[in-house]
């Protein structure tokens, strides 16, 4: 049976920035009510919950009394992201009516303060006197309805309370005010406990789940065995196993010993777990390991753990507290993978040379040495690592990169350099992503027509800006910095400003042309941060540095400005990305005179947990449904922007087996990345630029958002019914019927797209004008 849904009560809008609220990612948690009486079995649930699922690390909020605070401290040792809240003792006493010295009936109450949590789309609760013997994943990935497992009652099903799993809709004002009128005038049956008063309120109205997930004790009566099965298991009654057991339980007592352990047992007990391990239990267990134990091999996984997360200098420290011996080859490749990461370049180098020895680094160690020496300029001794790691593995796919990148640098033309402009951009590599490909003429376009090296100077953002670079910048008449979200930290990491462009602060003040920062982006993933220190000292001195500094959009605009001195807001302005505005800089431009019947889709995979938490199988499945639907008003085909975009072909054929065919836009030039995306009728994207890009050359676009960026988008053209986040409840059905609006008056809808387009366009007129004052163009 499915539950009814409730009706939350309306929430005032979400700020521009928040991450969360645009993209529509899941927030989960779980939660219990933890007091000093079941304290240990709340201990000894948190192990169990971090050895069978490994890979799980969602808030875990503590509903409490009075906790004191060693128990406080005993919490926090077992778990990265506890969040406590107090619970009103005396508003359940109203509940108890002269029972309020009966310990169990008041704990029972105090749960259902679960039900005044807001800031969670979905929360499992789960009961003290509990261990998770299993996998939870079936239990993250519901979406509807308040799921619980039934229990046969007086001729009727009815849920057990020990473990729910709520979903926003309960999580409201209005159905807590029903729990509560239940509550309070005691008109529900099996005394007076929350699953009664619950049980009154959803009369059987709930989603069922398997009993594996509340196995209760008394089921094991006569030292029966638990079964093989059993994800959760639930010791009720007042016989609890911290308290001594009950007889006729040995077998199940001795389940939960399993986790009655001193937290330096968890930690060894973790680490040695197989499969993959959450970042944050990882490094929550790992480090004091580290400390304790000196173990290399665990500093190696806390140290990758970080640079997975972005902070690279705490995966230097962790690696910086252990010996690493000589033949240890790993440790000696992650650390040297931190250490450049944070700009020490030759420390790296020395510890990537070491791990070079071992047939099965050496490849991977070689690859980072050709990205070193790339980095400096260092071309030939690129070639040369690239071709070693090449050498001990042929299809090793970043030695390829390196090999690629260290022949292929584009000779530049000899113009005259007081008529050039340098260019700071990411130039992306044959076979890269499509978008990122385009960016850079793009940006050209709106300043020149000739997007040559005649008229242009490339410094490449992510080689490290040298002395040799400046002098080159400083003759000539002015640099522009532009061509994507080069305010990201993990792309291509470097210590001297912590985002893509790797600028010594000395360097960045020391350049005397004009600097224009033109359609950058802020592109943090929601659950991304930047080493906030060093980005902030780097950003603000670059703004004070520039003549002009133009964000792509108002969300981008807001981020920067909240990391910035407030007499620097007013030099932070609009600049729409120029991909946006395509028709009007591309000399003869011509629309299509007809289009294709076709539908193209894309979807990005690049740190896809971010994208897409829990919720990938969910999102596959959606868009197995709309692309049979879409079938029907065109022909379906996925854009590939990478060839990492392939994978949603790959995944719909072999979970839903739906065959679509790919178009491999990676391999494409910029004339025919433009051609493709201006004569299809309609283009569904998760990438940014796979929205952008088709909306300035004319075509209606419907964005899948899993970053914050696309809303962004959407919103400053004044069209978010273009987009739907991948979490969408009803994502195949929304896609279709917002396909089928724009597909129905196909003319009116182009219409639309040019006219918001033209509204862009005004703006990037208005900056050209001064633009040409700051540069002499």
């Amino acid at each position: 049976m499915t539950a009814t849904h409730i009706s939350a009560a309306p929430s005032s809008a979400a700020p521009a920035t928040d991450a969360r609220a645009l993209t529509g990612k899941r927030r989960i948690a779980f939660a219990s009510f933890v007091d000093e009486n079941y304290l240990p079995g709340f201990l000894a649930l948190l192990r169990s919950l971090a050895l069978s699922n490994p890979g799980v690390c969602e808030d875990f909020v503590v509903l409490h009394d009075d906790l004191r605070p060693s128990s406080v401290a005993k919490i926090r040792a077992l778990h990265p992201r506890v969040d406590f809240r107090r619970v009103d003792a005396d508003h359940y006493d109203t509940y108890a009516k002269g029972d309020q010295d009966n310990y169990l009936v008041r704990k029972a109450y105090f749960i259902l303060d679960v039900f005044k949590i807001r800031d969670y789309d979905t929360v499992i609760t789960l009961d003290t006197d509990m261990v998770v013997l299993g996998s939870l994943a079936e239990l993250l990935s519901l979406r509807e309805g308040l799921a619980a497992v039934p229990q046969f009652f007086y001729g009727r099903h009815k849920l057990n309370s020990g473990l729910l799993v709520i979903q926003k809709e309960y999580l409201s004002d209005a159905f807590y005010a029903k729990i509560d009128k239940v509550g309070r005038e005691g008109s529900y049956e099996l005394d007076k406990h929350d699953q009664g008063i619950l049980n009154a309120v959803l009369d059987g109205d709930f989603v069922r789940l398997d009993p594996k997930y509340n196995f209760v004790k008394r089921r094991l009566s006569g030292d029966l065995a638990v079964p093989d099965d059993t994800a959760v298991l639930h010791f009720t009654g007042r016989h609890k196993p911290w308290q001594g057991g009950e007889a006729g339980y040995t077998q199940a007592q001795d389940r939960w010993r399993e986790f009655d352990m001193s937290d330096a047992e968890l930690h060894a007990a973790y680490l040695s777990r197989g499969g993959s391990h959450h970042r944050d239990l990882l490094v929550h267990f790992g480090t004091p390991h580290v400390e304790r134990t000196g173990d290399v091999d665990t500093a190696r996984k806390v140290a990758l753990a970080h640079i997975g997360s972005g902070d690279y200098q705490s995966a230097v420290d962790v690696m910086e507290r252990v010996h690493i011996p000589v033949d240890e080859a790993w440790p000696h490749e992650v650390y040297g993978h931190a250490l450049m990461s944070v700009s020490r370049y030759d420390e790296a180098r020395a510890q990537l040379l070491l791990a070079s020895c071992a047939p099965n680094r050496a490849a991977t160690a070689f690859a980072r040495l050709a990205q070193i020496s790339w980095v400096h300029g260092e071309d030939t001794a690129a070639h040369k690592y690239a071709l070693q790691g090449l050498t001990v593995d042929p299809t090793h796919r970043a030695s390829r990169i390196w090999h690629q990148r260290s022949v292929g640098v584009p000779v530049q033309q000899q113009g005259s350099a007081g008529q050039q402009l340098a260019h700071v951009a990411f130039y992306m590599d044959r076979q890269g992503n499509a978008g990122d490909k385009l960016l850079p003429e793009s940006v050209r376009l709106a300043f020149d027509q000739d997007f040559s090296a005649r008229r242009w100077h490339s410094v490449h953002a992510h080689r490290l800006f040298d002395e040799a670079a400046l002098e080159r910048v400083n003759a000539r008449r002015g640099m522009v910095i532009g061509g994507g979200g080069l305010f990201i930290p993990d792309t291509m990491p470097n210590g001297n400003s912590a985002w893509q462009w790797n600028v010594p602060d000395e360097l960045l003040k020391r350049i005397d042309v004009p600097i224009a920062v033109y359609a950058v982006g802020f592109n943090a993933f929601d659950g991304q941060s930047y080493r906030a220190q060093r980005f902030r000292e780097s950003l603000r001195l670059l703004v004070e540095k520039s003549s002009f500094f133009g964000l792509r959009n108002h969300g981008s605009i807001a981020k920067v400005r909240a990391m910035i001195p407030a007499h620097l807001h007013d030099k932070v302005r609009f600049q729409p990305c120029p991909t946006t505005v395509t028709r009007q800089l591309v000399a003869n431009w011509q629309d299509p005179a007809r289009r294709e019947d076709t539908i193209l889709v894309n979807a990005a995979y690049d740190r896809a947990g971010l994208r897409f938490g829990h919720d990938y199988g969910y999102f596959l499945a959606q868009m197995a449904r709309a692309v049979k639907d879409l079938g029907s008003l065109a022909e379906v085909q996925i854009a590939a922007h990478s060839l990492d975009d392939e994978k949603l072909a790959f995944d719909l054929r072999r979970e839903h087996g739906v065959s679509l065919p790919v178009i491999p836009m990676y391999d494409f030039e910029n004339d025919e990345i433009r051609a493709l995306y201006a004569r299809t009728k309609l283009v569904i994207g998760m990438r940014g630029h796979a929205g952008m890009i088709p909306f300035g050359c004319g075509t209606p676009i419907i964005s899948l958002i899993s970053h914050p960026k696309m809303a962004y988008f959407l919103a400053d053209i004044e069209r978010p019914e273009w987009g739907v986040s991948v979490h969408d409840r009803n994502l195949a059905a929304v896609l279709v019927e917002r396909s089928r609006d724009l597909l129905a008056d196909h003319a009116k809808t182009v219409a639309d797209v040019h006219g918001r387009q033209q509204e862009l366009w005004k703006i990037t007129q208005t900056n050209a004008a001064e633009l040409r004052t700051i540069l002499g163009a």
